[in-house]
């Protein structure tokens, strides 16, 4: 027994013997592969901010010391690198201020943080920055009938501007240069021009402005009777408006010619207490740079009283023209914003541009409301809307067809309506009803949503009726506004069928006062919503 129990152990520890020898041959665990290069950047990707700005983005791997960007002036070539930068991983992504409306190439490479470790690959990207505007921001101010003073960051290297109408060169002086500032005289009143600042014989574009001109007109202060001086006015007078409260007079003026009034600074807009009403006989009613205001003090009772509506057509079988609405503050108005109400009429065209709508109540009437009327083109842009058919919800726009006894509906007149870089919030926002954001019963229609901004929109849909049309979408960001992008259950709504809208978090400044300044970068560079805001 006792020599097997020996013969048991010396086998034992033969094994041992041999186990030991073999873990000596067997190579050590690697916990990390080395390889010789470091990893190509992945993903690179260029935005262009501003026109000029580059703004380049990568991912980033381990073991990155610093990035390398070389930038040339051509496609991919390389030839002639004018910029070289370092960057750290923690400086991505990386932007950089180049020329406008130029074609750069980008490439990009690692350098790792092990010695010996040879530089990545380049990873190379071709781009072309935007046409530059470095205008500062044109004011009233600087608008004359027959003249316009530009700026510009002093010292900037311009030579030359192009005026049109009339494709007209005017050269910079040196003086001028050094001052960035330049007044060019010589205009034509109440004209719309463009000008175009070079730099070069072989010019490249430093900025561009769109203005027009101050009108003839005559001049009112805010101790004027408005209701009176509108109601003896001649076809066709232009009146300017002084800055301040208006309240010699409030309530509805009645317009039966066609007539213009234009606040004469767009930062001093004068203050109207008054609802409009257009007659038979109005083939043109501007309205710019206002502020309305549908609270006035009744003369009579001495009561505050609230307006129905800013904008009100009143004549059955007429046939208008055009109706604008350009640069113009709008609140407190218990009905809507522009009413058709239950006349049958025709217009030509309908334009809001670059204006703040708020707090219309839409008590009894749509936002926008021709029941039994015919708009050819409505055409809202560049402008605000907030906290509008929240107390009473009703429809954006309303245009009914044949089938609610419309007689224009005929097969011959086909309105368009086009809505497009506006920002909405808080408009129809309702958890209890669900209201149409276009509201269309035409046989025939074209309908246009186009980089706009929509948040807070509640229960509101682009449309839940069989004779609404599919609207053409592009470039919109819905933001707590589901039902304008997701299909309901039914199939019954229609949504946004587009392939490039957004649903990004815009991160309004302050909303709740009415300051709608974005600070989401994507819809910044995607242009979406209010110009102002951006």
């Amino acid at each position: 027994m006792k020599n097997r129990l020996k013969n048991i152990g010396l086998l034992i520890g033969a094994f041992l013997l041999l186990f030991v020898a073999s873990c000596d041959d067997i190579d050590p665990i690697t916990e990390e592969i080395q390889f010789d290069r470091v990893f190509t950047p992945l993903e690179l990707d260029v935005k262009i901010s501003n026109q000029v700005t580059a703004i380049l983005n990568w991912s980033v791997v381990e073991n990155i010391d610093h990035y390398v960007i070389e930038f040339s002036k051509d496609s991919l070539a390389f030839t002639d690198i004018i910029n070289t930068v370092t960057v750290l991983p923690a400086e991505i992504p990386y932007s950089i201020t180049l020329e406008g409306a130029t074609q750069y190439s980008a490439r990009l490479k690692g350098v790792s943080i092990n010695e010996g470790q040879d530089d990545s690959k380049w990873a190379k990207i071709a781009f072309k920055t935007k046409d530059e505007n470095i205008f500062e921001p044109l004011t009233d101010e600087n608008i004359g009938k027959s003249s316009v003073t530009l700026n510009w960051p002093s010292g900037s290297e311009v030579t030359h501007f192009i005026i049109t109408q009339g494709d007209i060169q005017r050269n910079i002086t040196d003086e001028e240069k050094v001052a960035g500032e330049a007044t060019i005289t010589g205009l034509t009143y109440d004209t719309q021009y463009k000008i175009v600042m070079y730099d070069g014989t072989n010019p490249k574009q430093r900025g561009a402005v769109t203005f027009t001109t101050m009108p003839e007109g005559i001049t009112l202060s805010a101790t004027d009777d408005l209701n009176e001086i509108i109601t003896n006015a001649a076809e066709g007078d232009v009146f300017l408006l002084e800055g301040g409260d208006y309240t010699a007079y409030g309530g509805t003026i009645t317009i039966n010619k066609s007539i213009k009034l234009k606040g004469l600074l767009s930062s001093d807009k004068p203050i109207l207490h008054v609802q409009f009403v257009l007659e038979e006989g109005v083939q043109s009613a501007e309205f710019i740079s206002l502020e309305m205001n549908g609270n006035y003090l009744d003369s009579e009772t001495g009561l505050e009283e609230m307006l129905d509506n800013a904008f009100q057509y009143a004549t059955s079988d007429a046939a208008y023209g055009l109706l604008k609405i350009e640069g113009c503050n709008v609140h407190n108005y218990n009905k809507s914003f522009i009413s058709g109400g239950s006349v049958a009429f025709s217009a030509t065209s309908i334009l809001v541009d670059n204006c703040i709508v708020s707090d219309i109540l839409n008590d009894g009437g749509d936002f926008m409301d021709f029941r039994k009327s015919y708009i050819a083109n409505l055409t809202v842009q560049n402008t605000t809307f907030y906290n509008c058919a929240t107390d009473t919800v009703r429809d954006f726009v309303r245009m009914d067809g044949s089938s609610k006894g419309n007689a224009y509906d005929d097969g011959s007149n086909i309105p368009v309506i086009d809505i497009n870089h506006c920002t909405f919030y808080n408009v129809m926002n309702s958890s209890s009803s669900t209201k149409r954001f276009f509201y269309v019963r035409w046989t025939q229609h074209t309908l246009i949503s186009s980089g706009n901004l929509f948040a807070e929109m509640g229960n509101s849909v682009y449309s839940n009726q069989s004779l609404t049309l599919q609207p053409d979408c592009s470039g919109n960001n819905y933001f707590n506004a589901e039902n304008y992008y997701v299909p309901d259950t039914g199939g019954k709504n229609l949504v946004d069928n587009s392939s490039d809208y957004t649903t990004l978090n815009p991160g309004f400044s302050d909303a709740a006062n009415g300051d709608f300044t974005i600070s989401e970068t994507t819809l910044i560079d995607n242009l979406v919503g209010d110009p102002r805001w951006r």
